[in-house]
């Protein structure tokens, strides 16, 4: 059975990251860049509850 829908790789899945994160931060300074990164830590990929 082939399916239709042709997923991303990881790469191109990678790429869209990189795109959207370097169009929201394009004309920002150090401290608009530092206030937009801090949330993103916070949502990390490694919940601090597990490494405490």
């Amino acid at each position: 059975m082939e399916t239709t829908k042709k997923e991303k790789s990881t790469i191109e899945q990678l790429r869209d990251i990189r795109d959207k994160v370097s169009a929201e931060t394009q004309n920002m300074t150090f401290k608009e860049l530092k206030a937009y990164i801090e949330p993103q830590l916070q949502e990390s990929l490694h919940p601090k509850t597990i490494w405490m």
